[in-house]
């Protein structure tokens, strides 16, 4: 039986995840409370609502919450461009994240759809 740990998606956002966290690391100490904070609780976001989705079976509960995934994506894509516009993420950093985030939200529309065929 599969779970969210089989899920590409997951995988994906658990990775990002990961390297926000590095990312922001570099990030001002003065940032630590603030748009430091944001970014990694967005980040962790998608992927526990993925999990948290998952665990609730094929269902419209499902969908919601991997719809949640893709409003922390969103947020996270925000607050990555305030960022880079601050000067903490470097422009060539924010391109290959914005590439990844594109990524994720493709998968996460695919799964959408899925199971949008499946409940129906």
């Amino acid at each position: 039986m599969e779970t969210h740990k089989d899920l590409n998606v997951w995988k994906d956002a658990i990775g990002l995840v990961a390297e926000i966290y590095r990312i922001t690391k570099e990030f001002r100490r003065d940032e630590l409370y603030s748009i430091t904070s944001q970014i990694r609780r967005a980040a962790v976001s998608i992927p526990a609502n993925i999990s948290e989705g998952s665990a609730r079976g094929y269902s419209v509960e499902y969908i919601r919450y991997l719809r949640i995934s893709q409003a922390s994506l969103a947020e996270l894509e925000t607050l990555l461009v305030i960022s880079t516009q601050l000067g903490y993420l470097q422009a060539d950093t924010h391109k290959d994240i914005q590439g990844k985030l594109f990524k994720i939200n493709a998968q996460l529309s695919g799964l959408i759809k899925s199971l949008k065929k499946f409940i129906s």
